[in-house]
């Protein structure tokens, strides 16, 4: 069975070996909600050609799998959804549905982060505690991903950071803004901390964003995390990234006290998270390269008409990042603000106050 680019429920029958009497399609997502014969329901999810054409269809299925039978199986976790069937070939997977759960930043673009705050709380501490308890068992993770299929880990630890690196150095001087001399010593430290996070390696499941966590809208908000296709191991801290840097669906982000909740979370499995020193070095090389590589994108927003928000979000991911690596990489983090204003300058329609913004304020798109 080879499972098609829209799903269906017969696949889904002939995988769970069960009757499908419900099918309802989850926009924008390869997603669809099923209920079962005896109205029990699941979620029907089908891998999709990746818009960059990152990992084979084949390759982001296994490490889905393997990811989620991971945290629930090995380790017991409630933190993400169980897989309860797979064909690993075809690319369909049936989960365990989290509802009545919802994705938490379609809450706060309704309500806002103010009417929200313990959701955003629940989310930072799930992210940290991910992190926790997958600390130190990598060789475990990936013994369960290989019987899968090929995988390497030091592709999953690296990723695409040498290319992503390379283009981020090359658009930095575009920009007027070289990284060079004592800035470009810190990147040199910053690349070698992430790519040898020692007791910060742990799971990711490289996307820690708000759209990947469902939380209930009322009461307890009992987090999940979803979307593991691109799972894999590495430096713990580029997951705490979206709470001091606006991601891709944001213009602001700031809030110190959802970094203290990862924080203090991550801690409980690895306790260097306690060590301003190793922490603040972790935290300052993750968000200062993640700013460094949202510079790739410096010709598309050129392109872009006055007053589109990529052009701000991109001047407050680069001031934001400056922040968060102040303490730490005091030279790289003054970089980030030449950087940040020499993009306000290209750009007089980004020279905004994003400090008087409030946390999640969206990214008009």
């Amino acid at each position: 069975m080879v499972a098609t680019e829209i799903g269906s429920p017969a696949e889904v029958e002939a995988l769970l070996s069960v009757a499908v009497a419900g099918w309802e399609p989850v926009p924008p997502w390869a997603v669809a909600r099923a209920r079962l014969g005896d109205g029990t329901p699941v979620i029907a999810k089908w891998t999709r050609p990746h818009v960059l054409g990152a990992r084979s269809r084949g390759w982001r299925t296994r490490t889905e799998v393997a990811a989620l039978r991971f945290l629930a199986d090995d380790l017991g976790l409630a933190l993400a959804p169980r897989v309860l069937a797979a064909d690993l070939d075809g690319g369909l997977v049936v989960l365990e549905d989290l509802a009545p759960r919802t994705p938490l930043d379609r809450l706060l673009r309704e309500d806002g982060a103010a009417a929200h705050a313990g959701r955003l709380a629940a989310f930072a501490r799930a992210r940290g505690t991910l992190g926790a308890a997958t600390a130190g068992r990598a060789g475990a993770y990936y013994a369960r991903r290989a019987a899968l299929g090929p995988v390497s880990p030091e592709q999953d630890r690296a990723g695409h950071f040498t290319e992503h690196h390379r283009r981020g150095v090359e658009q930095a001087a575009a920009l007027g803004a070289p990284v060079t001399g004592p800035a470009g010593r810190e990147l040199a430290a910053a690349v070698a901390e992430l790519l040898e996070p020692g007791p910060f390696l742990a799971l990711s499941n490289g996307d820690p964003e708000t759209n990947n966590a469902l939380v209930h809208a009322v009461g307890e908000p009992d987090a999940r995390l979803i979307d593991f296709e691109f799972a894999g191991c590495t430096h713990a801290l580029h997951d705490a990234v979206c709470l001091h840097v606006p991601g891709p669906g944001w213009l602001w982000v700031a809030d110190d006290g959802l970094a203290a909740e990862y924080r203090g979370a991550l801690a409980r499995g690895v306790p260097e998270a306690e060590d301003d020193r190793r922490y603040g070095l972790g935290l300052a090389a993750a968000c200062l390269w993640y700013a460094l590589v949202r510079l790739e994108r410096l010709p598309a927003l050129d392109a872009r008409p006055p007053g589109d928000d990529s052009r701000a979000q991109l001047v407050a991911t680069l001031e934001s990042a400056a922040r968060a690596g102040d303490a730490a990489l005091p030279r790289l983090a003054g970089w980030a603000r030449r950087a940040a204003e020499l993009a306000r300058r290209r750009w007089p329609d980004a020279d905004r106050d994003f400090g008087a913004l409030p946390p999640y304020t969206p990214r008009r798109r």
